[in-house]
């Protein structure tokens, strides 16, 4: 990982467009490519940032970052005040709760729950970035990516988009769609999957656990 500390202004060009005028910031260049903007504040999430895979170009005074998709981020740099780069080796990853972790034993084992004709592919298939969820295909062989979380917000969809973005440069599974799974979904992040193709499902937990809810029904 490679950190830069800058004094810079930034700017975003792509779906819509973003400026950031001149002040210091945390320029996060990750081993993936990602790059990330970050201020001294606003808890864990970046000003501005690009996913992988991009393109990194390094000129006096100016990085460009490009992508695939025509969106470009270009940091102008007037004052670099820090620039190291730090080996972190391989992540274990996250280590789920034991809800999350029972959901996705318990979808690993129903699939269909997700969706009519879903079969299991592998669980916890493996990527440069980490395990996806679920790997399943339907019953004309799409293949699909499924990250599951007991609450699922903006952060879970973008793990999935870093996840269909390796899984798609492979041509034995390509294209691959994402199935973003959770106990309650935010509506932020029911919009950025949808916008981005990827379809969302709330399931209940208790039901597939073969627990019936107490609520009353009329049939």
């Amino acid at each position: 990982m490679r950190l830069v500390i800058a004094r810079c202004t930034v700017d975003y060009d792509g779906r819509l467009t973003a400026h950031l005028p001149t002040a210091i910031r945390l320029i996060m260049v990750k081993a993936d490519g990602c790059v990330a903007i970050h201020a001294d504040g606003g808890a864990y999430k970046p000003l501005n940032w690009m996913n992988a895979p991009n393109r990194l170009r390094e000129e006096e005074g100016t990085w460009t970052v490009t992508n695939p998709k025509g969106e470009k981020l270009t940091i102008a740099m007037e004052e670099v005040l820090a620039d190291s780069d730090h080996d972190l080796g391989i992540d274990p990853g996250l280590q789920k709760d034991g809800v999350e972790s029972h959901l996705q034993e318990l979808l690993a084992a129903n699939p269909g729950a997700l969706r009519h004709g879903f079969r299991l592919v592998r669980r916890e298939y493996p990527t440069d970035i980490g395990p996806v969820d679920l790997l399943c295909r339907d019953d004309e062989g799409n293949a699909f990516a499924v990250e599951i979380k007991r609450r699922g917000e903006i952060d879970g969809v973008e793990q999935l988009t870093r996840y269909l973005d390796f899984l798609n440069r492979d041509p034995t599974l390509r294209p691959v769609r994402g199935v973003f799974a959770a106990q309650e979904i935010k509506p932020q992040a029911k919009v950025l999957a949808t916008d981005r193709d990827i379809d969302w499902v709330v399931v209940d937990y208790d039901e597939l656990r073969g627990i019936e809810s107490d609520e009353l029904r009329l049939f």
